[in-house]
């Protein structure tokens, strides 16, 4: 796929030629769908789902928030927020009707957007929000909802240009199962906690190889989902030395979403209550991965204590 347009913000049916009808849905009916409008719907495609569309934009097409029509309808799963899906897609300068972008259609589409605002120009976000797999839609994007007011001077789109969006919505990508830990009965380390701060010590014994969990004193509050902000204080050490590596203790507690730590640390904190403390064994394909040379702790099997203070 060509990636000379920045989508991202870091910056089967055959059809005739006709205009993008907006009686067609392709929605969940719980979901609240773009509206399509007199622009997205005067653009015509034709072609086969999943193969190059031939697309009619009347020039300039203008629009003042993002419209979405319908040209061939999926059947498939409603594509919600923050979920993957896999796509091919087309894009255009709806001022000068110019080709600006297009996956390759080759029949093995590679193309992924995550329906998130932080990762994708909006109008996108607005274009493929609760509709459904199978789908081929056109959206049409003001400058508001696609580069704003600085344009894209390397794809020749201007402060006041709209975008025209093709997209096929080829497949959903499933979530990995989320990581259960085990609970930790085997070799755990000793934890003193009487000074305040934790004194880990490695038994003389195998690592662990699954994430392993040990609670040391259970809390009473609130549960920890998934991608919560948690408040901890925490000490790791590593297996393979003995030694501290890192911790919080001794200076403020540390606050990060579960989601936006090493895969181990995580999901050892999902589930457990806030005034829980516990230990976690991480082996480094959940840590920082099996190679020393991509990180210091790489291959090392990790050991952390934890104390959650908190839910943000």
């Amino acid at each position: 796929m060509r990636t000379a347009i920045p989508l991202l913000l870091t910056a089967g049916l055959v059809i005739s030629l006709a205009a993008c009808s907006p009686a067609t849905t392709a929605t969940d009916p719980d979901c609240a769908v773009t509206p399509s409008g007199s622009a997205s719907d005067a653009v015509k495609v034709s072609g086969e789902f999943g193969e190059a569309p031939e697309v009619d934009i009347p020039t300039p097409t203008e629009a003042a928030e993002t419209q979405r029509s319908v040209v061939i309808a999926g059947d498939g799963e409603a594509v919600k927020t923050g979920e993957t899906v896999i796509v091919e897609y087309t894009v255009f300068n709806g001022t000068t009707g110019d080709q600006l972008d297009a996956s390759q259609y080759d029949g093995e589409p590679t193309a992924e957007f995550t329906l998130d605002e932080a990762q994708l120009l909006p109008g996108i976000v607005k274009t493929l929000t609760c509709s459904t797999i199978g789908s081929r839609l056109v959206g049409v994007l003001p400058a508001v909802d696609a580069f704003g007011d600085a344009g894209q001077e390397t794809l020749g789109v201007t402060a006041d240009d709209t975008l025209v969006f093709v997209v096929d919505l080829v497949e959903l990508k499933q979530a990995p199962e989320a990581l259960v830990p085990d609970e930790w009965t085997e070799n755990v380390p000793t934890v003193d906690l009487s000074s305040g701060t934790p004194v880990v010590t490695i038994p003389d014994a195998d690592p662990p190889t699954s994430v392993v969990v040990d609670i040391l004193e259970e809390g009473d509050g609130d549960v920890v989902e998934s991608g919560a902000t948690v408040e901890v204080n925490y000490q790791g050490v590593s297996w393979d030395t003995g030694e501290i590596f890192d911790q919080s203790y001794g200076s403020a507690p540390a606050s990060f979403a579960t989601t936006g730590v090493i895969e181990g640390f995580g999901a050892a904190l999902v589930g457990q209550k806030v005034g829980t403390k516990l230990v976690v064994g991480i082996p480094p394909e959940y840590a920082y991965g099996t190679d020393p040379e991509a990180h210091e702790l790489g291959g090392q099997t990790l050991v952390f204590v934890v104390e959650i203070l908190g839910i943000a």
